[in-house]
């Protein structure tokens, strides 16, 4: 199934407001299937993203607006709704947002450990270096609103 058919789908019964568009699909990180359950769960309810990153005419992500979230073979699993969009230093992402990311032991010293690793690889990927120091990261607060 397709995003949009998974979203018109999540429309149709009554879950989303018929006017309600769709923002983006997306997989997160490296563990796309382990972090869309740990979504799934209620266990996941933030996200990172590098504001550096994105291109000049992609859109940041909005407060309100719906994503669909992919596995690992582009199959949507759930759709989320943005709660809270900031933009933040990364060494000011705290330990609540940490815990919130639900990822690892949930510890602000896990998630920078993973997040300094992936923000590097997606910084040399654009030819870009990542700098702690000076990274602008967009932090994302959402709940999931479909499957319930």
């Amino acid at each position: 199934m397709t995003p949009a058919a998974f979203f018109q789908q999540a429309k149709d019964d009554g879950v989303i407001p018929l006017g309600a568009e769709l923002q983006s699909s997306f997989q997160f990180g490296v563990a796309a299937n382990e972090l869309a359950q740990l979504v799934l769960k209620g266990v996941k309810t933030a996200t990172a993203s590098a504001y550096d990153l994105y291109e000049a005419e992609e859109p940041l992500p909005a407060f309100g607006a719906y994503d669909v979230i992919l596995d690992e073979q582009n199959q949507p699993v759930g759709i989320i709704k943005n709660d809270a969009v900031t933009i933040e230093q990364y060494l000011d992402v705290n330990a609540q947002h940490a815990y919130e990311e639900g990822e690892g032991d949930r510890s602000l010293a896990y998630w920078r450990h993973v997040h300094h690793d992936f923000f590097t690889a997606a910084y040399h990927e654009e030819g870009k270096v990542f700098r702690e120091n000076q990274a602008q990261i967009v932090l994302e607060k959402f709940h999931l609103v479909y499957p319930q």
